[in-house]
């Protein structure tokens, strides 16, 4: 068919699920709760973006927290939500969900009222729809007399445009009324009017999607050939997808068997079951990635099952879902592990993969600074109080000088510059927050040696720095003491969502520091199995040094956001030398530079010698010309 500006467009429910964190309970006795996008087809809408589908998404959300949440979040999909639409008068949809055992997942919707259960037919419209090459309708959405006006509409539209109709049966005995609110993961009631209504709806499909229950009440009989015997009945030329969990799945792209095994399987992949929820719409963004790009039906399955093996392994819907990248990797080479969450190979290309929002570049003004500040201070025989203050003028210079250039961050505090911390933490720029206890050796953390409990305080948006002096040959003793610190952190800001920035100085050890000192330390922590999402390193010296630091980045995590050069309070002119160097390699990704910005005006404003607006003036003076600076450096390369 014509090649159209989306694959796909995903019409109905969007939900924000708030999962129980803790495993093995009563959902009553669930203490904390994560947070992800739900409902059926946004989470298709997010699986087959990461795909590498063009995907668009037909919703309503409130104009509330949550239903930004929603937007934002999909959006950093790479998913088109420019026909999301914000409802003023109806907040967005909840649901709750936890993990009992393999067969027990307790889940409550919140949907009265909501904003996704007030579409309307006048919400999509012709040239939207047929600007995709497929629609996908779940069978839970057309329960109500609107939401049937608007999934049919769209169904209608999408033929006369020459494009197909995927229909996920998608159902929820309890949106249909059939069940109480405490039985919401009730997959199956025999209900009479429900198939006779699903039914009426099956014509208009080009490919119709179910487990053997939702086969069972659209083709109203629980018998699965006899249920896919009626589909086919009413609609002749549709691929059947019956979903049949380990066991995989079958297709029925003609006459109906008498055997479910004569269909075109796919195989199941033979992996722990913890979280069943969201498996199908995992499932769903596979085969539609295989489908829309015209692949034979085995393959279809193949991305199919695998995507479903992974979300069923994994805590939550649409999170659980595979990058594309990570899919072609299992499928070539597969896991030692049943529980793929467990795979720490795995786990850390699903990651690195499908990390948002993309930041190509950081050009950070750091004023995280403690001790500095501390001593500066008491030199200028001022209290302490005065650097939370300054901290807010240093926040208030880099946004001075930045503008909106979208490679803006900075590194703040959260003990001196808590203030600072939670204005910059707006979502509106890229923020670091260190964890170390300033100069410690042995590495400590602020806030104790829990460093869990502590991140899982700290706002996702900010990522985790943490400053290790740490040499490849220093003392056995102090090696292995730091090295255990970093794996701790490391684990801790995986487990609570945390990017991680590790910044490395071997230039307080004893041991001399040589070419290979930086690209040893980077492949040491990595056969740790630590991945840093990004590093903080001095400037290596040579091309040379800089070239096996790339090498050992390249080599371990191709998907590493880069280094940030530091300044280690280098005057002006040593910074633009190493901006030269650092400009030339791919793996650097800007900078972190604090004291050569804020030093000197610092030390003047806490000794009264000039105002807020004039420290603030330097200060940005001094960002600008970094940036410009860098700006050169890079403009200078071929």
């Amino acid at each position: 068919m014509p090649d159209k500006p989306l694959d796909l467009i995903c019409i109905g429910r969007s939900s924000v699920d708030l999962y129980g964190e803790q495993v093995g309970g009563r959902l009553e006795d669930m203490a904390s709760f994560a947070k992800y996008v739900g409902g059926c087809p946004t989470n298709i809408s997010v699986g087959t973006a990461r795909l590498g589908l063009r995907s668009a998404l037909v919703t309503r959300v409130g104009d509330e927290h949550m239903g930004r949440f929603i937007r934002e979040k999909v959006a950093s999909e790479g998913v088109d939500v420019g026909h999301v639409i914000t409802d003023p008068e109806r907040l967005t949809a909840l649901v709750i969900l936890g993990i009992r055992d393999e067969r027990t997942f307790p889940l409550i919707f919140y949907r009265e009222n909501c904003a996704d259960a007030a579409l309307e037919p006048d919400d999509v419209d012709a040239a939207f729809i047929q600007s995709a090459s497929a629609v996908v309708v779940t069978g839970t959405h057309f329960a109500k007399p609107n939401l049937h006006a608007l999934s049919t509409k769209a169904m209608r539209l999408a033929k006369e445009g020459g494009g197909r109709v995927i229909l996920d049966i998608d159902y929820r005995p309890v949106l249909w009324g059939l069940t109480g609110h405490g039985l919401g993961e009730e997959r199956y009631v025999r209900n009479e009017t429900v198939s006779a209504h699903l039914q009426g709806i099956l014509p208009g499909c080009d490919v119709i999607v179910g487990t053997e229950e939702e086969v069972h009440i659209a083709g109203g009989s629980e018998d699965t050939i006899e249920a896919c015997r009626k589909l086919r009945d009413l609609a002749p030329s549709a691929l059947i997808v019956v979903k049949r969990g380990p066991m995989g799945c079958v297709v029925f792209d003609g006459a109906i068997p008498d055997d479910i095994e004569a269909g075109i399987k796919g195989p199941g992949f033979p992996v722990e079951v913890f979280n069943v929820l969201g498996a199908g719409d995992a499932f769903m963004s596979g085969f539609l990635r295989g489908y829309l790009r015209d692949r034979p039906i085995e393959e279809c399955c193949a991305f199919a099952n695998a995507c479903g093996a992974f979300a069923v392994s994994r805590h939550g819907c649409a999170p659980a879902i595979p990058s594309w990248t990570e899919l072609q990797d299992f499928l070539t080479s597969g896991s030692p592990e049943r529980a793929l969450r467990l795979d720490r190979r795995l786990e850390q290309l699903h990651w690195s993969t499908n990390r948002e929002p993309d930041r190509p570049q950081v050009l950070a003004f750091a004023f995280d600074h403690r001790s500095q500040f501390q001593e500066m201070a008491d030199a200028a025989g001022v209290t302490h109080d005065h650097i939370p203050y300054f901290k807010r003028l240093c926040l208030k210079a880099g946004r001075a000088a930045a503008g909106d250039r979208p490679d803006f961050g900075v590194l703040v505090d959260g003990r001196l510059g808590a203030e600072a911390l939670a204005e910059a933490s707006d979502g509106t720029l890229w923020v670091g927050r260190p964890i170390e206890w300033p100069s410690s050796l042995p590495l400590t953390f602020e806030g104790g040696p829990d460093v869990g409990t502590t991140l899982k305080a700290w706002p996702t948006v900010q990522t985790v720095k943490c400053l290790v002096f740490y040499h490849p040959n220093d003392p056995p003793a102090l090696k292995a003491e730091q090295e255990r610190q970093v794996v701790v952190l490391a684990d801790a800001a995986r487990a609570t969502g945390h990017e991680l920035l590790l910044e490395v100085i071997p230039s307080r050890s004893e041991v001399a520091v040589g070419e290979d000192t930086l690209a040893g330390a980077v492949r040491r922590f990595y056969d740790l199995g630590v991945c840093p999402d990004w590093w903080k390193l001095p400037d290596p010296g040579s091309d040379a040094a800089w070239a096996r630091v790339a090498a050992a980045i390249e080599a371990n995590d191709p998907h590493c956001r880069g280094v940030l050069l530091l300044g280690l309070d280098a005057p002006t002119a040593d910074l633009e030398a190493a901006f030269k160097r650092a400009a030339r390699q791919p793996v650097c990704k800007g900078f972190a530079v604090g004291r050569t910005i804020f030093g000197a005006p610092a030390r003047a404003w806490l000794n009264g010698e000039i105002d807020d607006d004039e420290a603030v003036r330097r200060m940005a003076g001094s960002y600008e010309a970094l940036v410009a600076a860098w700006d050169r450096a890079k403009e200078s390369q071929p």
